[in-house]
């Protein structure tokens, strides 16, 4: 079957209470394609050469931070400096890029979480974003620790712990399975709820729920090469797992879906 379009990031969908295995679908365009259902089956994904931003949908030569062309980039509340450092998120103080879009995603409940991905990692989220940001990432196990009434005050929990914990994953160690199973998240949460400054430990929360994610894989690979369509217009193989935004192909090689946000792309299967 072949389909045509931009590539967007893999949505998810995930239900701990049955068998807690994340199922992906790719949207091109109008076709939503269940990825789950093509492992162990030949894939090609062809660029045509186009990419076209995310936000307003002209034609770019470049993608910057995901998927935006340039002015998008520079002016698009989506790119603001905050969505990666939210430490700076200044929208409580009605400074904001967009502060109708500061209100629907940052001006409302943020989570401040611990992870397990390669090894314990630190990061905030839009509470409507827990578990997808964990399974972004690769993250195999989650806890909640806080939950701020805004972004900003997320971000300097993070910071405050930014000095004890990781905040970002190996990718290739995530991918080839090398992970940190001795590692104990919720003896993490204790220790990570008394380094965060005592003014803010009024939004600790105190659900110990953890949650445990399954990738749909066949088998990992032992080393692995990421390949980008910015080098090979092609790629094309059987495809054998999925984890974070990651196709895992059967020559040890990966497809970053999300840093080729934008691209107009051929898929074949």
């Amino acid at each position: 079957m072949q389909f045509s379009g931009n590539l967007i990031k893999m949505s998810v969908a995930f239900d701990p209470q049955k068998d807690s295995v994340v199922n992906y679908s790719l949207n091109l365009n109008d076709s939503k394609i269940n990825v789950n259902e093509l492992i162990g089956k030949e894939l090609n994904i062809e660029f045509q050469g186009v990419i076209n931003c995310i936000k307003c949908g002209r034609k770019t030569n470049k993608s910057f931070n995901q998927g935006f062309c340039y002015p998008c980039f520079q002016t698009a509340p989506e790119a603001d400096p905050a969505i990666i450092k939210p430490e700076l998120d200044q929208s409580h103080l009605g400074i904001s890029r967009d502060m109708e879009w500061a209100k629907k995603n940052s001006l409302i409940d943020h989570y401040v979480y611990i992870a397990l991905s390669t090894g314990i990692k630190v990061g905030v989220t839009k509470a409507m974003n827990i578990p997808s940001r964990w399974i972004d990432q690769g993250a195999w196990k989650g806890i909640l620790l806080a939950k701020t009434p805004y972004r900003q005050l997320a971000g300097e929990i993070e910071v405050a712990l930014k000095a004890h914990f990781a905040d970002k994953t190996n990718w290739r160690r995530m991918l080839t399975n090398n992970l940190d199973f001795e590692a104990d998240v919720l003896a993490e949460k204790e220790k990570a709820q008394n380094l965060i400054p005592e003014e803010l430990k009024q939004y600790i929360i105190e659900d110990n729920s953890i949650t445990e994610i399954i990738y749909p894989i066949e088998n990992y690979p032992k080393k692995v090469k990421s390949l980008s369509l910015d080098k090979t217009a092609e790629v094309k193989g059987v495809l054998t797992g999925i984890k974070g935004q990651y196709l895992i192909f059967d020559e040890e090689f990966v497809f970053n879906v999300r840093k080729h946000n934008g691209y107009l792309v051929k898929l074949n299967y």
